[in-house]
């Protein structure tokens, strides 16, 4: 009983050891002053809701943006991540669940949509193009609904004016698949400043 307590107690400080590490790595603050800033945000599959985002800072300046995906195809349990090639750090990092819900692990906590500030105008804005990172499935992609969601957003702003010349780089996370519900799925949209 003892060596079981003891494998516990080794286990859980393993695992706050690595989640204290992971957090250190990056500035999830909205308000951060990091030299190098990826804007990430979450939109609702079906609604086309916008619903919370984050800015990665990153204290290595890049002249390039590539994001490359680490995808394991669920048999029962499966996975993706998306790093950022240049500086060779994580961008997000999800469980996929063949007929079950896996879920987002990084970044471990976005801000809720109601603390991004919108713009008074009507006016729309768009990158320089889209590109979609990771589409295993090679299903049909329909992103416009989900840009307006956030394009009246003054961080997207921001980070267009900053970079005009930038593809929005989008991603359908489906954490449910198989016979998974697409009210589970959601669009990962990242904009570098």
């Amino acid at each position: 009983m003892k060596a079981k307590i003891l494998f516990l107690s080794l286990l859980s400080i393993l695992f706050a050891c690595n989640s204290t590490d992971m957090n250190t790595t990056f500035e999830t603050d909205l308000e951060t002053n990091a030299p190098n800033q990826i804007l990430l945000l979450k939109v609702d599959y079906t609604t086309n809701n916008f619903e919370g985002g984050t800015i990665l800072g990153f204290s290595k300046q890049t002249d390039n943006f590539t994001i490359i995906n680490e995808y394991v195809e669920p048999g029962d349990f499966g996975s993706v991540k998306l790093i950022y090639k240049e500086l060779d750090q994580p961008l997000f990092d999800g469980t996929i669940h063949w007929m079950g819900l896996g879920k987002m692990a990084f970044p471990q906590k976005l801000e809720p949509a109601n603390s991004f500030e919108h713009v008074k105008t009507y006016d729309l804005r768009y990158p320089n193009g889209f590109e979609i990172i990771f589409n295993p499935d090679k299903r049909e992609l329909d992103y416009s609904k989900a840009w307006q969601s956030v394009q009246g957003l003054v961080k997207v702003r921001e980070f267009l004016a900053a970079n005009p010349t930038q593809k929005a780089k989008l991603f359908l996370y489906t954490p449910s698949v198989g016979v998974g519900n697409p009210k589970d799925w959601y669009w990962i949209i990242y904009l570098k400043k």
